[in-house]
């Protein structure tokens, strides 16, 4: 009587160098820093308006394959560009999508603007979140007009692996581009714009994933809250 020993699952992680690194990082930050500024640009480019919320918040998607991109514009008085900067990041983003945020840690500082965090969800998270993580890069960019670009994006999972191996429960989620375009309009307010497109992994129903997507683009609302509370908050990182 013969037996068969499955294999273990293989999970590939690439072992790279911090300047092999920075340069990946560099230039897809570059390429999402793109996207975001067509994306904060007025004209359609494809984009579909949903909607227009009580608050003003200008909700759009785009559709990318399976999963849409969607945008979230909104025009913030009494709000300027470096305020509104102050909460536009990776970690604050996270923690207005899921107060089940476990875990928001700095991994790595590539440059000074230029940076690798984790983000890990708990089980008691919302379902695009439960017993997730994500791995990605943030880079910070002021534009030769004075816009303000704050780019997010999840590093592969090759890579991501390589530098923070995946937890046995948690599932590695993607963020394929997020991000924000700060423009400044007048001395005292300025036009935001907020663009994501996530994939959970795991098993949800695309429709699901695309619906929960169209919500995560409203946590502008949240973040000028924030900055209204605490106008002099700076963003410093976890220790």
């Amino acid at each position: 009587m013969s037996s068969t020993i499955s294999p273990a699952p293989c999970t590939r992680s690439w072992s790279i160098s911090e300047d092999s690194l920075r340069r990946y990082v560099f230039h897809a930050s570059e390429n999402c820093i793109q996207e975001l500024l067509s994306a904060s640009d007025s004209g359609d480019r494809g984009w579909k308006i949903l909607g227009i919320d009580n608050g003003g918040v200008e909700i759009s998607k785009r559709r990318s394959g399976s999963l849409h991109t969607f945008r979230s514009r909104w025009l913030l008085n009494s709000v300027s560009p470096q305020q509104f900067m102050t909460v536009a990041n990776a970690i604050d983003a996270a923690r207005q999508w899921d107060r089940d945020l476990v875990e928001a840690r700095y991994i790595k500082d590539l440059e000074d603007n230029l940076s690798i965090i984790r983000l890990r969800f708990g089980d008691s998270s919302k379902p695009l979140f439960r017993n997730r993580e994500f791995i990605v890069y943030e880079r910070r960019e002021t534009m030769d007009d004075g816009t303000l670009v704050v780019a997010v994006a999840s590093l592969p999972k090759e890579i991501a692996a390589g530098l923070q191996p995946k937890q046995n429960n948690a599932i590695r989620g993607l963020l394929l581009q997020s991000g924000w375009v700060v423009e400044k309009l007048s001395d005292h307010s300025c036009m935001v714009t907020y663009v994501v497109q996530l994939d959970p992994a795991g098993w949800l129903p695309k429709c699901f994933v695309n619906r929960l997507n169209t919500k995560l683009v409203m946590i502008i609302e949240n973040l000028k809250k924030q900055v209204l509370a605490c106008p002099t908050n700076v963003v410093e990182h976890d220790s």
